[in-house]
């Protein structure tokens, strides 16, 4: 299947983790009643406010109260989703991770964020994921019926060498659950994501909570989906609500043959690689 809608459900996160567990249902179901989203996608710790305490706090094993809720929607809805990501309890460690489920409600994959946002710009903001989550290990790239879809958290896209790594696997499209802030959204946000579908020729899906006034860390919200020409395909601004767009691989196919840029790579020089 060559063309195919994809939503992002960019909700507005507050401290009840139950009430935030209705939203999300409430958002999902919207987006393919009344959009015909194919697959949906939440953002980066959709299910409690983004910050250390809360996120250690409200830390959750699988199977547990948030992922059970995304299972059984998409099996209802028969749709994919892309769980944004929660706080995961596994042992004694906690990770920030993203639990994609298929339309039989099975967990196809995880994604545990690689790279921790451990950042200090002075006068402006200070976070250290670190101090209570643990580092993932794990390149996500996922079959769908619709191809392949790599899938990373926030920070992460920061990094391209990930990205790369994803669309050498495969991946035509790539998603990221993704709550930047009013610092580094401005300064960053926009142009990391049309970059990284540029270069790696792929559609790109960066989903972002809405920004809560009341909250401690201030999202930057403006959810997007880039093309791999890198036009906008649907965006946002930081109030809550649901974008969705369509992606088509015959287009996709269509710039990677006009532009080859990952036949042209110089893999006689250089390589990048898993280890």
């Amino acid at each position: 299947m060559s063309r195919f809608k994809i939503a992002v459900c960019q909700m507005m996160v507050t401290q009840d983790k139950k009430d935030n567990l209705k939203k999300a249902e409430e958002m999902v179901r919207e987006a393919v009643t009344s959009q015909g989203a194919d697959i949906v996608v939440l953002p980066e710790i959709f299910n409690c406010p983004y910050n250390n305490e809360d996120m250690f706090d409200l830390a959750e094993d699988h199977p547990g109260e948030s992922t059970n809720m995304l299972s059984r929607v998409a099996k209802e809805l028969e749709i994919y989703l892309i769980g944004g990501s929660i706080p995961e309890k596994a042992g004694d460690k906690i990770y920030n991770t993203s639990f994609i489920f298929g339309p039989e409600g099975d967990l196809l994959s995880t994604h545990r964020k690689i790279h921790l946002f451990d950042i200090d710009i002075k006068g402006k903001i200070s976070f250290k994921e670190s101090d209570v989550l643990d580092y993932g290990e794990q390149v996500t790239v996922i079959d769908t019926k619709f191809g392949k879809i790599g899938v990373a958290i926030c920070y992460d896209m920061r990094f391209p060498e990930l990205m790369r790594l994803m669309a050498l696997e495969g991946a035509e499209v790539i998603v990221v659950p993704a709550a930047f802030n009013t610092t580094t959204g401005p300064a960053h946000w926009h142009e990391t994501i049309k970059v990284r579908a540029v270069d790696n020729q792929v559609y790109f899906v960066a989903a972002a909570p809405a920004r809560n006034p009341q909250a401690k860390y201030q999202a930057y919200g403006n959810s997007k989906i880039v093309n791999p020409w890198g036009d906008v395909v649907v965006d946002t601004d930081e109030k809550e609500g649901i974008i969705c767009g369509e992606i088509d691989l015959d287009y996709l196919k269509k710039i990677r043959q006009e532009l080859p840029l990952l036949k042209h790579r110089r893999t006689d020089l250089y390589e990048l690689k898993r280890l």
